[in-house]
C-alpha cells in the first residue's frame, strides 16, 4: 500500500501526526507513508522511522494557488497512491490528493470538503478531545472508531530516533561542556509572550541547576535569542559560562538531537515542547493561558504544571513585558521540586 499524508504545518501538530504513521505502520507493515509538508519538517520526518520520505509543499501557509496545486498533483499520478489522508482541515489541503487521484482519500470533514475527500469523517469534538486521538483515529476503517474510548490502547505516542553518535558530533560542535550533565530550557512561544514562564523565573531555576552541578541550554527560534540572553544575563557572573544559548543558532534538526543529549527539559508550552516529550525526556511543561486539554506533551515521564483552567485566547498578558500573570504565580521552587522528581524517577529506572 502507498500512503500520501498531507501533513499539518505546526511543529507540535508534526510531532502528534506520527501516532498517526504508526498506528498505520501497524496495521500495515509493508506500506509505504510519504508525507507531504512545509520543507523546515523534514528533519522531524527523517527522524520518523515509519515514514518512506519526506515531499516538500512549496505552497506558503494560506495560500491558495490553485492553478500550483493542481500542477503539485498532476506530477503526483504516476506514483500511484493507493490512499491519501490529509490532516489541516482547511479546504486547500485536499487539493493535491484529489488532482493526484487518490482513489481513497481520508480525513475530518473540515472547511466544505465534500467531493475532494471520498472518505469523510464527521468530527465530534467530545468525543475526541485530544488531537493526537483525532489523527489516531483516521487511520482505521470509517465507523469503527466513534469515540476515544474505542481506540486500541495505548495510543502510539509519538517517537523521535536519535543515535548516541549524533549527540556526540552536535555537543563538539557547540563546545558543550561533557563534565557537567544538560538540563535543556525552551523559553520561547509561537504566539507572544502570554505563553512565556517570565524569564526572571527561568533564571533562578538556571541558577539553582548551575550550582548543583548541571549546565543550562537554551533552546529556540532566532526571536527566542533575546529572551534567551535576557536569562543569561540575570545570572551572575560565575554562573553565566555554564548557561549555553542555542536559540537562534541551530537548524532544528540540531536542536532535536541536542535535546536528546538533555537530562531533562523544562519548557514552555511549544513545539519544541512535544519534541521533547517524543524523545522520552523527563520534562516539565509550564501552561498559562493556553490549555493543556487539546495538546499536552505525549509521554510518561512530563508533569504539566498550570494554575488556571480553561482556554485563554492571549497573546500578550496584562504583566510586564506582556507576561501572563497565570505564568508568574509559577514559582521558580515548585519547577525545581517537579524537575527533581523526574531526574530522580529516572535515575531508578
Amino acid at each position: 500500500m502507498k500512503i500520501l499524508v498531507i501533513g499539518p504545518s505546526w511543529v507540535g501538530d508534526m510531532m502528534m501526526s506520527q501516532s498517526l504513521y504508526r498506528t498505520l505502520k501497524a496495521a500495515h507493515p509493508q506500506a509505504q507513508i510519504d508525507v507531504m509538508a512545509p520543507a523546515w519538517c523534514r528533519p522531524l520526518l527523517d527522524r520518523m522511522p515509519e515514514v518512506n520520505q519526506a515531499l516538500a509543499m512549496p505552497l506558503g501557509h494560506g495560500a491558495l494557488e490553485l492553478g500550483e496545486r493542481r500542477r503539485l498533483g498532476v506530477s503526483l499520478r504516476d506514483t500511484h497512491y493507493d490512499r491519501a489522508f490529509v490532516l489541516p482541515n482547511s479546504f486547500k489541503s485536499a487539493l493535491v490528493p484529489f488532482f493526484a487521484r487518490i482513489p481513497q482519500r481520508t480525513g475530518w470533514r473540515g472547511e466544505m470538503r465534500y467531493g475532494l475527500l471520498n472518505d469523510l469523517r464527521v468530527l465530534d469534538k467530545a468525543a475526541f478531545p485530544l488531537m493526537v486521538q483525532r489523527y489516531a483515529a483516521l487511520g482505521y476503517e470509517a465507523g469503527r472508531i466513534k469515540t476515544a474510548a474505542d481506540l486500541p490502547q495505548p495510543i502510539l505516542w509519538p517517537k523521535l530516533q536519535v543515535t548516541e553518535a549524533e549527540i556526540a558530533a552536535v555537543k563538539t560542535s557547540f563546545a558543550v561542556d561533557n563534565s557537567r550533565p544538560v538540563i535543556g530550557f525552551c523559553p520561547g512561544a509561537e504566539f507572544g509572550p502570554a505563553k512565556r514562564w517570565p524569564h526572571y523565573h527561568y533564571a533562578v531555576l538556571a541558577e539553582k541547576l548551575i550550582c548543583e552541578g548541571y549546565q543550562v541550554v537554551l533552546f529556540g527560534s532566532a526571536k527566542d535569542n533575546a529572551a534567551g540572553e535576557q536569562i543569561r544575563l540575570a545570572l551572575t557572573e560565575d554562573s553565566q559560562p555554564f548557561c549555553l544559548n542555542l536559540a537562534g543558532k541551530t537548524s532544528l534538526d540540531q536542536a532535536v538531537v541536542m535535546i536528546a543529549a538533555c537530562q531533562a527539559v523544562v519548557s514552555n508550552d511549544s513545539g519544541l515542547m512535544h519534541v521533547a516529550a517524543a524523545l522520552d525526556k523527563p520534562l516539565v511543561a509550564l501552561y498559562g493561558p493556553s490549555s493543556p486539554d487539546f495538546t499536552p506533551p505525549l509521554s510518561h515521564q512530563a508533569k504539566v504544571i498550570r494554575l488556571i483552567t480553561g482556554y485563554h485566547k492571549v497573546r500578550k498578558g496584562d504583566a510586564e513585558e506582556g507576561y501572563h500573570q497565570s505564568l508568574i504565580d509559577i514559582q521558580p521552587e515548585q519547577v525545581y521540586q517537579e524537575l527533581n522528581q523526574l531526574l530522580s524517577a529516572r535515575k531508578e529506572l
